[in-house]
């Protein structure tokens, strides 16, 4: 970018319906402004009480917002489905969805109710799934948006898809499980702007990630006396406010510039902080024939096949898949 883009440059969403996952951190920060530029907020998350609170601090800081709330669990299929069906009942189209809620490294190995581990399970499955049962109210719009938050975790050389351990089964290393998920996320957004060309859906599917930011997550997952927790609680100023973190998510969402296949992340140290800039793709995301085998692997996970969806506010699907936790 020709100068650093900030909330000052997002143009006006009014008139656009945006579903964002996640009600905290990063979350809340794009929800709020995105309400604030006149979009019709969608938050989905978890937590009916985080969620309301949500709301309310949206409303007490921008009073004239269209925000409401949707109860999702991204660690479950059939919750998942639940909400696509209640969306297609009461909304007849989609603008952009935000692919953000994410849960992060917990010490020891859990599941979704449907039996996927906790990361691999929220961050990028769920995800998955949303995006496949939304496809059909995504099609209705011209220029329509995924945004897919990825990491600067995928940048390790350690991060792969472990088509062997998908369910982390046999050694469950907390730091590569997430590594796992987020570049899973980024070669979704990938393959997805792939198919979405070659199929012809008008559906641009953009990466971001916030680089590292001030959010919760280290907080509520390993825990505040983690390793990682300490490092947040002490070393604080080296992460940038939340609201800055969010500032390539929204970028990807809102602005003319950003592109389909595209992938972007703060300008500055590594891109760890800073204003939204192209991000660089690690090599193992552009690997196609992996993205490729992760995608039909990811169907029959699912139960979901994106070829199927009709572009007609009519849900299709099997049903059963649990998944998230930021949210």
């Amino acid at each position: 970018m020709s100068q650093p883009w900030t909330l000052d440059d997002m143009p006006s969403q009014k008139g656009q319906t945006i579903l964002i996952t996640g009600t905290g951190g990063l979350g809340f920060e794009g929800a709020l402004a995105l309400a604030r530029s006149g979009a019709d907020v969608i938050i989905a998350g978890r937590n009916p009480t985080k969620g309301a609170e949500a709301i309310r601090r949206i409303k007490e800081q921008a009073p004239q917002a269209s925000v409401t709330l949707e109860i999702v669990d991204l660690g479950n299929l059939a919750s998942i489905e639940a909400l696509a069906k209640r969306l297609k009942e009461t909304r007849d189209h989609i603008d952009v969805l935000i692919n953000n809620a994410g849960v992060m490294t917990p010490p020891t190995r859990q599941t979704t109710k449907d039996g996927f581990e906790l990361q691999f399970g929220t961050n990028y499955l769920g995800h998955f799934a949303l995006t496949g049962h939304l496809l059909p109210l995504l099609k209705l719009r011209q220029a329509a948006r995924v945004v897919t938050l990825s990491s600067v975790a995928v940048r390790s050389a350690s991060a792969a898809i472990n088509f062997d351990d998908l369910r982390w089964q046999r050694h469950y290393k907390p730091m590569l499980a997430y590594g796992q998920s987020k570049l899973a996320c980024l070669m979704f957004a990938f393959e997805l702007q792939r198919r979405s060309e070659e199929a012809g859906w008008g559906v641009a599917s953009i990466a971001a990630h916030p680089g590292v930011s001030r959010t919760d997550l280290l907080h509520n997952a390993p825990g505040r006396h983690s390793a990682q927790g300490l490092l947040r609680t002490f070393l604080w100023f080296l992460f940038q406010p939340v609201a800055q973190g969010a500032l390539p998510t929204l970028f990807a969402a809102t602005s003319p510039e950003a592109r389909g296949g595209g992938y972007y992340g703060p300008d500055r140290l590594s891109e760890t902080r800073g204003h939204p800039t192209e991000a660089q793709i690690p090599r193992q995301a552009m690997e196609k024939h992996v993205a490729h085998r992760l995608w039909e692997i990811s169907e029959k996970l699912t139960g979901i096949s994106f070829n199927a969806q009709a572009p007609t506010p009519e849900l299709s699907g099997p049903g059963a898949t649990t998944i998230a936790r930021e949210g």
